[in-house]
Parts: C-alpha cells; structure tokens; sequence
C-alpha cells in the first residue's frame, strides 16, 4: 500500500515480509531508505499526518498500530489494535486515528501531539468491516461491510465522529 507524502514529495512502502517502512524519491525513483518498523511485524496498513511527518502503520501479525517518526526515521510508539487490523486512516482535522478490523472493530486513537497518542475506544462493528475512509470535511467516517450476523451483505455504513478527545 504505498502512500506519497505531498510535503516531503516522498513514496513510502510497507515491505511487511520483511517488517521495513521503505521511502522512496519519486524524482529517481531510488529507494533513499529502508528502516525497521521495530516490535511492528507485518506491517499492511498506512496513514500520515504530513504535518508532524508522523506515518501510522497498522501491523498485521501482532495487532499494533505504530507510530514511526519520518524525521528520525524511527518508530516512537506502539498501541494495542483490535484482531485483524487492516485499513488505518487519519482525520488531521479531529487528530485521531482509525483502525478498520476484520474482527468487527474500528480502533480509534487520538493524537495529543506528535509525542502523545492514546487510544479512545474499539468501536464494534460487524466482523469482516477492515477498510475504511474519512471525510475530511464531515469528518465521518465510511465503513463498507460485507456481513452482517455471518450473512452476506453488501452496505456501506455512515458514522459521525462525537464527542471531543
């Protein structure tokens, strides 16, 4: 799942065979780095905040979501996720962070400062719910899901942010 970072003008890539957050220069199209992603294993999902150069992964083998630090080029934090997690998204407008698990849980987690994270709550979902997307705008935050009590389904499912962190 590689992502571009418009304020480096960097390419970053999960090479989670081999738990490295890989960076790439678009202009060369040279691999400029290839860094650990430390007690993250598998590392699938990805998600920045551009501003802090913060990048957020969510690691598949060992259920964490990791916060890595672009500038020292270094994970700086480690948080529990839901079974499964997947697709992680972030809402620079509310700072928080969101973990879309195929276990039926959305991971919400709240950026203090670059520094300070905490995790909200594991919203539940239906089982199998792992992409998800936010309104930047709204700040909502779509979930597709594919089954509802073990039964097929094909629905995607509007919830509004509340509360303040």
């Amino acid at each position: 799942m590689p992502q571009h970072d418009p304020v480096a003008r960097k390419v970053y890539v999960n090479l989670r065979d081999q738990n490295i957050f890989a960076v790439i220069d678009p202009a060369t199209d040279a691999v400029i780095g290839r860094y650990p992603a430390g007690r993250c294993k598998g590392n699938h999902g990805m998600a920045f905040d551009p501003e802090h150069h913060r990048a957020f992964l969510s690691c598949e083998e060992n259920e964490l979501m990791t916060v890595f630090d672009l500038d020292k080029n270094a994970p700086t934090a480690f948080l529990p996720l839901a079974g499964g997690p997947d697709v992680i998204k972030f809402d620079p407008g509310l700072g928080r962070i969101y973990v879309a698990s195929y276990s039926g849980a959305i991971s919400v987690f709240h950026e203090d400062d670059p520094h300070h994270y905490r995790k909200l709550q594991d919203f539940h979902v239906q089982r199998a719910v792992h992409s998800v997307a936010v309104d930047l705008a709204t700040h909502r935050v779509y979930t597709p899901e594919q089954e509802e009590n073990d039964q097929p389904v094909a629905r995607m499912v509007v919830y509004e942010a509340v509360g303040a962190p």
